[in-house]
Order: C-alpha cells, then structure tokens, then sequence
C-alpha cells in the first residue's frame, strides 16, 4: 500500500477548518497536518475540553480525512530564538506575555511540553515543528567564529529541548525538526550535531524537507540515508535554484518570496527541480510509512490549482516497496521449495 497524501495546514490557516477539509477532499488528499495556529489545532484547548479531540477528528472524519501529525513549528521557534519584535506575532498572547525575551523563551518551552500532552489526547504520534537557534544570526562565520561559539548554541539547544523531549518521550510522542534556514540544524552536518546535544534522545527526529536542502547545495537523498531511524515525517515541497536576474545570490538579498530576481523559491510540486524519484526511492528504501504531506508554498500560482496538482503529482508517484529482487523468480532453490 502507498502512503496517505495529506495536506499540512499552516499556509491555509486564513481558512476555518470546517471550510478547508472539504476543499482538502476535493482537491485530492488523504488527511491533514494540523497546524497549530488559525483554528486548525489549538494545544490549550485540546487540553482543557473532554470533547475536543473527539470534535476534531469527527469534522475531519466527516470528510474522509485522517491526521498522522500535528505542527506546531511558530512556538517552537521562539524557544531557542534570539527574541525580536518579529516573535510577537507568530506566537499565542499567552506566550508573548509582556514580551521579556528570556520568559518568551521558556512560556514557549512549556507550550511545547503541552503540545506534546496535546497531540497524546488526540491521538497522533508526532508533533513537526521548529527549535529557533540561540547561533543562527552568525552562520556567516565573520566576525571570525570560533567552534567554542558554535558549541555554546548547540549547548543551548540541548539544555532547553531535552526537558521538552522527556516530556515527548513519556507521553509516547516524537518531535520532528523541519531542517531548515533559521533553526539549529539546517543541513545534514548542523543535523548531526543537533542530534549530539540531546544526546541521541530516542524522541528527536526530522521532518524531512527537500525544498530547504537543495538550493543550498546539500545532498537530499543523502539525508534520508544518512537519518534513517529518525526521518518522522515527510513534507513534499518543490524549489528552483539558479535563477533570477544575477542581482540576487543565495542569502535573497533582503527580497520577498516570488521577486523574479531571486536565486531560489519555493514551487509547487513537480515544477521545481527536486528529484523527487530519487526521494521515494529513498524512502522505500528505509521503510518510512508515514505520510507524505503536501507543504504548499508557492508565490506564482493559484494555491487550490497548485494544491490539487501537487496532491495528483504525489500520488502518481509513490509507489509500495519491492516484495523482493525482481530477479528473485531465477533462484530454482527457491522454485524447488515452493513446488514442494
């Protein structure tokens, strides 16, 4: 059997749930990963009310749909974060508090631990999201950056996500770091690390992104191979690179997604250059089942339009693991046994 198709949330999150799952179905997917942000999951209220999970899922299963995952990569952001004014308005009032950046960091840290109580009550078994990075401002390594400062955000990373990962752990749920621009791993040498500092913790895992690899020029399949045990989940996402007008490099030159001067962007599925063959080849090939979830992003194109041929780009291309080699029905032992 295939993998489901589902739909991450958060570019939707304009939308009511009630009004998306049935525009989800139509357009071709399986289920949804619930964003925690618009009212598409909200952590406070799955654990307050008796009935909320059990809603939830009702709506979803009134249209056919299933989730597998839910994300919560805005609050997760601002746990290792340096604090800005930025942070303000990705994260709920009650994590913003007054705004002190030390106590944005830890209400954010708790919310994660309850984002990880809430997905146990409803039912799922991993949360996506984001970490933030203590060391991101500094990737450009000048002033000279010596190893003892990278060493001190990796430090900081471990001593705020440990805590939050044990509390994933007892509540048998995985975290699943998007490897991204911004958070403490963004590349298959950063993600090696990050998994360093919590110390192998059983309960940190990826979410696995080609669209954030490849422009940079990181080997993709690479990382599916390289994380096998901690590939969690899967986002389906397109990018170009090596476009543009020659004005913008790599870093984006302070412009917004779609400016035709840009390197790179994000694109719908099957329009960029992601071998995604390669990727479900990959897949198979370290037995991930899990979902393959639409992540939709893209600033040229209608998104209902976009969204449902990236479902149909999806589906036509997976397909189930091998029983064996093809070349199996040679082996006359085998014949011989089976003939009895």
């Amino acid at each position: 059997m295939t993998r489901p198709v589902t739909l991450f949330t958060g570019q939707w999150a304009d939308l009511p749930l009630s009004e998306l799952a049935p525009l989800a179905r139509r357009m071709g997917y399986d289920g949804l990963e619930l964003a925690c942000w618009g009212d598409h999951f909200n952590v406070q209220e799955a654990l307050a009310s008796k009935t909320y999970a059990k809603d939830k899922h009702a709506l979803l299963e009134s249209h056919g749909l299933k989730c597998f995952a839910i994300g919560n990569h805005l609050v997760g952001q601002a746990v290792c974060d340096l604090i800005d004014e930025r942070h303000q308005s990705i994260v709920p009032a009650h994590v913003w508090g007054d705004g002190d950046p030390e106590g944005v960091r830890q209400r954010a840290a708790q919310e994660m631990k309850d984002t990880a109580r809430a997905a146990a009550a409803f039912g799922v078994k991993t949360v996506t999201g984001f970490t933030g990075s203590s060391v991101w401002h500094a990737t450009y390594a000048f002033p000279p950056t010596p190893q003892a400062f990278w060493d001190k955000g990796f430090a900081d990373f471990g001593r705020r996500w440990t805590p939050i990962l044990d509390t994933f752990e007892a509540q048998g749920v995985r975290f699943a770091l998007e490897v991204h621009p911004t958070e403490i791993a963004f590349d298959i040498a950063s993600a090696q690390r990050a998994i360093e500092a919590v110390k192998g913790h059983r309960c940190f895992g990826f979410n696995f992104d080609p669209s954030h690899l490849g422009y940079q020029g990181v080997d993709y399949v690479k990382f599916i191979r390289t994380f096998a045990d901690r590939v969690f989940n899967v986002h389906m996402k397109d990018v170009w690179w090596g476009r543009g007008d020659g004005t913008v490099g790599v870093f984006g030159g302070h412009t917004s997604f779609g400016d035709p001067r840009r390197n790179w962007d994000f694109r719908s599925l099957g329009r960029g250059m992601i071998d995604f063959e390669s990727v479900i080849v990959a897949l198979n090939d370290i037995q991930y089942a899990g979902p393959l979830s639409v992540e939709w992003e893209d600033s040229r194109m209608d998104r209902v339009h976009g969204a449902t041929e990236s479902a149909a780009f999806c589906k036509r291309l997976d397909f189930p693991a091998a029983a064996g080699a093809f070349d199996a029905v040679f082996d006359k032992d085998k014949q011989a046994r089976a003939g009895g």
